[in-house]
């Protein structure tokens, strides 16, 4: 018999910029509610970008929908849920990504699951795919409780395999027509709490300009485009741009923090942030880039020599 459900999500923007909640359906006291059990920081919103920031719109929606409130459910509705619940057997065939407290590359949105049984749990990881029936399970949660549980009108505006599907070359919606970049913002700082995200270098695409470390008017943006594609850079969400930072851990302790966001037509947002570590094919793609500007852009000279052999090694075999 199905006794709770225990659902925790994660928004990572950047560094300072996250939420988090924790929502809970108790079947056998009959109550659903929010339940904060994380202590994190105090806000530190990071402004610079050259738009308006569309993740500020979803972290104050966000933030907002984290009430108090305690749902009272109805022992017939309980009982309705949990019969169509069973229905959906919506973890049948679903593989299970791989959850950690502490993630050395992080994505824009996660979600674990436990379901508590009388007599057993079962406790599920999301991150960019999700299970066929994830749309069907929120809307029974909307029956139930009567708000959008698991975020889904946010996640409309974040790219994971639920609304889109991304490519070599892009990101495509479920049309399969490629999103337009209108931003792109890249950060690397020392990892200490109170330096605060800050961008080295800022892409305005709808301009051709950049800004930051490096500037430059009127740029002609089609040799970025093709070292996106050829290092694989829209598909570094996927756990299979990340084998060296799952069998070796980085010898610094402290050292750099970094993020990549990019953002799309209808601020569609892309996002992933590192600590201490770095995609497999992250070093070819700062080599190109340094040979391009005359500087070491993407901070390759922070990260330590043994380091790059791992990510030299891990790289070609991507890119083989």
């Amino acid at each position: 018999m199905l006794e709770k459900i225990e659902i925790t999500q994660r928004f990572n923007f950047k560094k300072l910029n996250k939420h988090y909640e924790c929502f809970i359906i108790d079947f056998v006291s009959k109550k659903a509610y929010f339940n904060i059990n994380e202590m994190i920081y105090p806000d530190q919103f990071h402004e610079g970008t050259l738009l308006e920031n569309p993740c500020d719109i979803i972290l104050n929606d966000l933030k907002s929908r984290v009430l108090s409130k305690i749902h009272d459910l109805d022992e017939n509705e309980c009982e309705v849920f949990e019969k169509e619940f069973e229905k959906l057997n919506l973890f049948e065939g679903f593989k299970s990504g791989g959850f950690q407290f502490f993630e050395k590359l992080e994505n824009v949105y996660s979600c674990n699951i436990i379901l508590y049984y009388s007599d057993d749990y079962k406790e599920f990881s999301i991150k960019n795919d999700f299970p066929d029936n994830w749309l069907d399970f929120n809307e029974l949660l909307i029956k139930l409780v009567d708000f959008d549980v698991l975020n889904i009108s946010n996640l409309e505006k974040i790219v994971t395999n639920l609304f889109y599907n991304v490519k070599q070359d892009g990101v495509y919606d479920s049309e399969n027509s490629r999103l337009g970049l209108t931003s792109l913002e890249f950060g690397h700082y020392e990892a200490f709490h109170q330096n605060a995200p800050h961008p080295s270098v800022i892409i305005d695409f709808e301009n051709k300009e950049i800004k930051g470390y490096f500037e430059k008017e009127n740029a002609d943006l089609t040799v970025l485009f093709d070292l996106f594609e050829k290092y694989g850079v829209y598909q570094w969400i996927f756990d299979s741009y990340h084998n060296k930072s799952k069998n070796f851990d980085s010898a610094e302790l402290d050292g750099y923090d970094w993020y990549l966001e990019i953002v799309f037509d209808n601020s569609i947002i892309w996002n992933i942030m590192g600590h201490n570590e770095y995609p497999d094919t992250y070093i070819g793609l700062a080599r190109e880039i340094k040979d391009l500007t005359g500087l070491d852009l993407l901070e390759m000279e922070t990260i330590p020599e043994e380091e790059i052999e791992l990510f030299d090694y891990y790289g070609k075999m991507k890119l083989s």
